[in-house]
C-alpha cells in the first residue's frame, strides 16, 4: 500500500509539473506574439507616437492560481442580443454557455459568447468570447474591463487562462470601437492576472 501510495504521489506531482509547465510556456508564448505585435508598424493598435515609445507591455505575475478548469453549462436557447460598444457600433452576439469556477474562496459565474457574424467564418467557428470586469480594473488594470479568448469545449468544462487576459484596443487609442463587457460579467474578486492598465505617453 505505501508502495503503491508513494506511486501515486509521484505521477500526481509529474503530471501537476507537465500542466503547469504547459500553461507557462504557453503565457510566455502568447505575451511574446502580443509584444511583438504592439511592436509591428502593422498589427500595433498603438497610435504612432506611442508605439515609438513601446517596448514591451506589462503583465501581472505569470500565476497558476488565475488557471481554471471550470465547469460548463451550455445556453442553448440564448437569443442573439446587440452588444454595447465605446461607439454606437452594436455587434451581435449570442451567450454560448456559463463557466462556474472557483479562485480562492470565492465561486465565480462567466458568461462566454459567440459573435454571430465571426462564427459564419470557417476559422472563427470555434472562437468564443469572455469580457470581463474584476475589482483590479481602474487599480492596477484597465479601468474598463479585459477580454479573454477561448475555444468551444468538447465536454462539460473549459479551462479559463486568466493569465490571457488582454486590455480591448480602446484603452490603447479612442480610433477603435470595444465591447463593453456586460454587467453579468463582473467578477466580485481580484484577478491580477494578464495585462495590466497602459499609461499612455
Amino acid at each position: 500500500m505505501k508502495k503503491s501510495m508513494l506511486a501515486l504521489s509521484i505521477l500526481f506531482y509529474t503530471l501537476s509539473t507537465a500542466a503547469q509547465t504547459d500553461y507557462m510556456a504557453e503565457t510566455k508564448a502568447w505575451q511574446s506574439k502580443m509584444n511583438a505585435e504592439f511592436a509591428d508598424s502593422e498589427e500595433s493598435p498603438l497610435d504612432e507616437k506611442d508605439r515609438a515609445h513601446f517596448k514591451k507591455l506589462k503583465f501581472y505575475p505569470i500565476s497558476e492560481k488565475f488557471v481554471v478548469t471550470a465547469s460548463f453549462r451550455l445556453t442553448p436557447d440564448a437569443k442573439p442580443f446587440k452588444m454595447p460598444t465605446s461607439t454606437d457600433r452594436l455587434p451581435e452576439y449570442v451567450k454560448y454557455g456559463i463557466a462556474t469556477f472557483t479562485i480562492g474562496t470565492d465561486t465565480l459565474e462567466l458568461s462566454i459568447y459567440q459573435n454571430v457574424e465571426l462564427s459564419k467564418q470557417e476559422e472563427y467557428k470555434d472562437y468564443l468570447f469572455a469580457p470581463y470586469k474584476d475589482r483590479t480594473n481602474g487599480n492596477g488594470s484597465y479601468g474598463g474591463g479585459r477580454y479573454m479568448d477561448v475555444e468551444k469545449p468538447e465536454g462539460e468544462t473549459i479551462v479559463l487562462n486568466f493569465n490571457k487576459s488582454y486590455n480591448p484596443y480602446c484603452a490603447y487609442s479612442d480610433r477603435y470601437s470595444c465591447p463593453i463587457p456586460p454587467r453579468e460579467n463582473f467578477l466580485n474578486t481580484k484577478i491580477k492576472a494578464g495585462v495590466k492598465a497602459w499609461k499612455k505617453h
